[in-house]
This record gives structure tokens, sequence and C-alpha cells, in this order.
């Protein structure tokens, strides 16, 4: 039977649709599989509440056990996050020495010497409840973390669609199908950060490779997983000390590549073979916000110590640091902990302290630069953008609206009692999910 070109066409169009919507293929507006989103730049597709209250527009809230800083993320019907959950002796722990004789950070050393489970969750993405739950791991970890803003359970897991991974840092990668049977778990050396200041490097996926990233004090180093099985497909050593900041993977004329932030320097590898591209110093210490890229420029930060953010022209290769690939830098304002928001050739910041910028992305010149929030505001979870506005989730609770733009307006200031925002928000299907201390919180029409 000879089909005519409509038919053609038709059934070409079927397969389409078919393969859009099978699993482990990324969706468009109903799911967040990753820690930063379906395009890794902190933006969401659809529209979310702008205004809620504990009263208002908050379709559930769940009960987390124990305690992480881990964002969840989403697919289809299931939510899925991590926490450990302490079970050992408080004052065993309490009076627990600091393993390889780090001195602890301010207030820091919380849990070492308690053992802890290790737990992988799925809720239900409409009512909250409890689909189910896995113990990947019971241990007592070798290092505590920094005072409140530290977790044994701050790295976000990634889904595929198919499969969620959940790591663990120092206590494993565990691959789980979407009901929570295991299929493989690989486990690694146990790390020494930088004062004990906690791991948290979010899981990072494309294709079927997973990319870890080690950087400590000693023995950096980051891994190429094979998804399927877990095999080591390259393993590179990195000159780098404690960052936090996760790969980035691009793709600049047909060349896939990995991007990763440090303190002394950003490199970027081939990501079929680990190979070293180009590298780029200049960035300053304890590095954790987030690579971003778009239109040919990956934008590193740092905030803490010679803070610097670096927009470095992709196409080059060897030592950039110092040449015409590196477009405009900024040492002022820049965030330490949350990732930007990279949107319409603007980029969005924050410090820890609530100061708010954004940038022409192709020329750094500030459309505004540290501008205050309503009211004085502290900051570890990363800004999302949501359909022309900015969620900006702070310790305090609130929630602060802004609309985006090269003009700074203010459009609501959200509050839900008695809670702390540490992990970024997820937003995915016209909701916004927030992670409190013990509550994850679905915001809805």
């Amino acid at each position: 039977m000879r089909l005519s070109k409509a038919h053609i066409i038709y059934f070409a169009l079927v397969l389409l649709i078919t393969a859009f919507f099978a699993p482990g293929f990324f969706a468009v507006d109903n799911d967040w599989h990753q820690w930063r989103g379906p395009n890794n730049d902190g933006m969401a597709r659809g529209d979310i509440p702008v205004e809620w209250s504990d009263t208002r527009n908050v379709a559930w809230r769940a009960t987390i056990p124990g305690r992480g800083f881990s964002s969840p993320v989403i697919w289809g019907d299931k939510i899925f996050l991590t926490t450990a959950v302490p079970i050992g002796d408080a004052s065993a722990a309490s009076a627990a020495p600091q393993a390889g004789g780090q001195r602890r950070g301010p207030g820091g050393g919380a849990g070492v010497g308690r053992e802890h489970k290790f737990v992988v969750m799925c809720l239900n993405r409409n009512t909250g409840k409890l689909l189910w739950e896995r113990v990947a791991k019971t241990a007592t970890p070798h290092e505590g973390y920094h005072h409140q803003y530290g977790s044994f359970a701050s790295n976000t897991p990634v889904t595929d669609g198919q499969h969620v991974y959940a790591f663990f840092g120092s206590r494993g990668l565990y691959k789980y199908d979407l009901d929570g049977k295991l299929i493989w778990e690989k486990q690694f050396p146990p790390m020494r950060m930088r004062l004990a200041f906690g791991e948290g490097v979010p899981t990072v996926l494309d294709g079927d490779t997973l990319y870890l990233k080690f950087d400590q004090e000693q023995d950096s180093y980051m891994l190429a997983l094979d998804k399927r099985d877990g095999k080591e497909l390259w393993r590179v050593a990195r000159d780098e000390v404690s960052s936090w900041s996760p790969p980035l993977v691009v793709t600049h004329n047909g060349r896939k590549q990995v991007v990763v932030s440090a303190s002394k320097k950003v490199r970027s590898y081939d990501a079929a073979t680990g190979k070293l591209i180009w590298e780029a110093a200049g960035l300053g210490t304890n590095v954790i916000p987030a690579p971003v890229t778009a239109s040919g420029v990956v934008y590193a930060m740092s905030g803490h110590r010679e803070p610097n953010l670096l927009a470095i022209r992709l196409g080059h290769e060897g030592d950039l640091t110092g040449t015409d690939a590196i477009l405009w830098t900024n040492n002022r304002g820049n965030s330490y902990t949350a990732a930007p928001v990279l949107h319409d050739n603007k980029l969005y910041f924050i410090t820890d302290t609530g100061m708010l910028s954004c940038f022409n992305a192709s020329t750094g010149a500030p459309h505004y630069h540290q501008q205050r929030l309503p009211k004085p505001y502290n900051f570890k979870a990363s800004p999302v953008g949501v359909n022309g506005k900015l969620y900006l989730a702070t310790e305090e609770g609130d929630v602060v609206v802004v609309k985006m733009g090269e003009k700074y307006e203010t459009l609501a200031t959200n509050t839900l009692a008695d809670q702390t925002f540490i992990a970024t928000p997820a937003v995915a299907g016209g909701s916004l999910y927030l992670r409190g201390q013990n509550t994850l919180f679905c915001i809805r029409q």
C-alpha cells in the first residue's frame, strides 16, 4: 500500500508525540527533573501564584523527618527528595571528636559521632502523601556539618523519568526505579571538607552519563559514570580545594563539555573523555554558585574572599586567563551561596545578605546593582524565575516576589509562619514547592 504525503506526515507526528511523552524524555512544563530546572538556568515554565499565606493557596503540606537541605525533584505525579534522620545517641555525638583533626567551622561539627539513616522519599505530587521511603544507608558520618546551613542530605537528586539518582556524597550514590526498587549503588571514599563545612554538590545527569564532583581539601577529583550500571567512564584529578558548585554540561559548536567552577580555576572538560579543553583563573575562595550559560557564554561566580564573576566566551582552548575570551568581570555584590538566574539576556544574582542585582549578560552593565529588598533578609536558597517574576526564598520564612526586567519592582512578600528556607524551591505544573526545616509545602492556585 502506498501512503500519501498527508498520511506520512500524520504518522510522523504520532511518532514524535509518542516519543515526546515516553518515559525518559525530559518534559516541557510539568516536570523539574534537576536542581536548577529544565534548562539548568533557574527558570521554570508555566505560572504559579504570586501571593499566598498559611491560609491561602497552600494546597498541602507534608512533614519531612530528619534534616536535609536538598531540593525536591519532580516527574509525573511523583516528588523525590532526600533527608538524613539521626538515630544514634545525641549525647555521645556531642562529645565525639572531629574526624581528621580539622577545626570545626563556627558553631559547626553538628551530628558528628551520631548514627544516621540516609533516606530517599517519594511523595504524591498532587496530595503530598508518602508513596514510598527507602533507607539508602545507615552510617555514622566521619565529619559534622557547619552550623545551621549544613545537613547530611544537601545533594539534590536527579531523575530521568525512569529512575531517580540519589547522591549523599561520602555516603554514596543510589539508583532507584520510580517505585523505589534499588537498581545499583556505588560507594566513595570519605571527603574532607574545609572546616567540616559539609557536602552538597547536586547530582548532574546528561543523557546516559552522571557527573559527580568531589572537590575537597586534598585529593579532589571528578567522575563520569554510566547511569545504566554505575560503571566509571572517566576520572580526572583536580588541583582544587573545597568547592560546592555543580558541573554544567554545555554543547558549543557540536562539542559537549563539562564546565566546573572552583577557587583556583574554572575548567572545561570534554564530556566524553574528561580531557581538559580550557581553564581560566580568577574566582575567589569557597566557590558555591552554579555556573550558567547562554548564547555561547558561561558565567561563573564567587562571592566569598576575592569575589569575582567571569563571563567566558566558549570556543577557545588552553589557558584563557587574561585573554579576550573573558568578556567581562564583576567583583561587587556577587552571590556567595545562591546560584544566579539567567533569562532574556539578563543575569540575576543575590548576596547572602539580600542585595539583588540584574546585569546585562552580554556587556556586564548593571540594570540595577545591590538593590535592597523591602526589609533585611538572609539567603541560602537560589532564586527561581517564573513567567516574568523572580521568587526569592529567605531564611526568615518570607518569599519575596520581584518583577523580572531592567527596573526593580517588588510584587509581593509571602510569609509562612515559623519557617526557614535553605533549600532551593522547585516549580512544576503550576505549583511551587518550598522545603522548610521539616515541612514540604505545595503552593498552588
